[in-house]
């Protein structure tokens, strides 16, 4: 899809998509809300069942911590919002944003943090190392800011051949360098052998906030148009292909990579008519929008057919079973922006060697509020909820 007509082509689809959804339950006899209709709907059941499952006071059930929940879906979510965030609770560090808003004198500032503990450490397309700095770079830039200083903390284990530490070492400072920051504190710890995976790194962030720019998920509005900025699941694919584990051969490379100049060129041509802006890391595309529609108390209906994914990377989801909308990303952004404006937001980041396949894949709607919904390939519609956990651990 070109950026030509992207408002246009989104101004009825999405209504119609969820009312054709609606319909066939209507015409199977789930009547919702009808006149004299004695129960609600099957569908209305659902929905009712989710919105109080949502505002049931988070609690983690489990007694021990497993890989879900680091995965970034509803376990992730649970974690942080029962212990994290009831621990934590400020106003600073409630909207979980990628980055924090702080004041420092006249300056606007952002703030993030992140720790690194992909499995191999080296895969087509990057490391660790230059991973570390992509991913904060990219917190800080999709929270408006232009990034300026990182931290590295390194936990090394035991017997971690100082060979690969260099190479890591020296993929970091290179793709610093290429960002534009500088990495000007850190920290080193080393642990017995057995004990860690080699090597983990933690690194954090800050940058500078223009004036009069804000931005949040919970400002998305119906009417609003999504754009995602390339393809979306080659790194979760590409890393778990190198881990060995399934006979599947693609010529795939991560997509890590720095987007502060892709975020730039899309600011400085629409800014206004931005209301927020992800990464799509861990729980992939699938798991900002949800929460979007979470966070702004609205729906989001996707069109399966706009989203952008290598034929490699769909056809090893299709083999694994899993949706790529779930898949990592590590150099891909999603865009919610005003209907207005989204025609020229499209054509600013295909402007960018980064964003040459952007495209709108989606749009706000008013309800169902809290879900998000795709019409399929096939004509019809399904909720795309989040995962209770991640099917491609330890990708980030």
């Amino acid at each position: 899809m070109t950026h030509q007509n992207t408002s246009q082509q989104h101004a009825d689809w999405a209504e119609a998509a969820v009312a054709e959804h609606s319909k066939r339950d209507d015409d199977a006899g789930y009547s919702a809300h009808k006149p004299g209709t004695e129960h609600a709907g099957r569908e209305q059941l659902v929905l009712q069942r989710i919105e109080r499952a949502r505002k049931a006071r988070p609690r983690v059930r489990e007694k021990l911590i497993t890989l879900a929940h680091g995965a970034g879906g509803k376990a992730t979510q649970s974690l942080i919002e029962a212990i994290f965030l009831d621990a934590f609770r400020n106003p600073l560090l409630a909207p979980l944003e990628d980055a924090a808003t702080l004041t420092a004198g006249d300056a606007r500032l952002a703030f993030t943090t992140d720790s690194y503990v992909v499995s191999p450490l080296f895969f087509p397309g990057g490391n660790i190392g230059d991973l570390a700095v992509n991913g904060t770079v990219n917190d800080l830039a999709v929270s408006g800011a232009r990034p300026a200083h990182l931290s590295a903390g390194f936990i090394l284990e035991e017997g971690f051949p100082v060979e690969d530490l260099r190479r890591i070492v020296q993929s970091m400072a290179a793709a610093a360098a290429a960002a534009g920051v500088s990495i000007v504190t850190g920290d080193t710890k080393v642990v017995q052998r057995g004990k860690a995976d080699g090597c983990y790194i933690n690194t954090a962030g800050v940058g500078l906030i223009p004036d009069g720019l804000t931005l949040g998920v919970s400002t998305a509005r119906p009417g609003d148009v999504v754009i995602v900025s390339g393809p979306v699941g080659d790194h979760g694919i590409t890393v778990m292909l190198e881990r060995g584990e399934l006979d599947l051969d693609a010529e795939l490379v991560s997509d890590t990579a720095p987007v502060h100049e892709l975020v730039r060129g899309l600011l400085d041509a629409v800014g206004p008519d931005v209301r927020a802006m992800r990464d799509a890391t861990r729980g992939g595309v699938a798991t900002i929008l949800n929460e979007v529609a979470t966070a702004a108390g609205v729906a989001v209906v996707v069109d399966e057919d706009s989203v952008p994914v290598r034929p490699e990377v769909r056809g090893a989801c299709e083999i694994l079973g899993i949706d790529p909308l779930y898949v990592a990303c590590e150099g891909r952004i999603v865009a919610i922006v005003d209907p207005a404006a989204a025609d020229a937001a499209v054509a600013a980041l295909q402007a960018h060697p980064l964003g040459t396949a952007a495209t709108a894949v989606g749009r706000i709607i008013e309800d169902p509020p809290g879900l998000v919904m795709l019409k399929t390939g096939f004509g019809g519609t399904r909720i795309i909820d989040l995962l209770v956990g991640d099917p491609l651990p330890r990708i980030c």
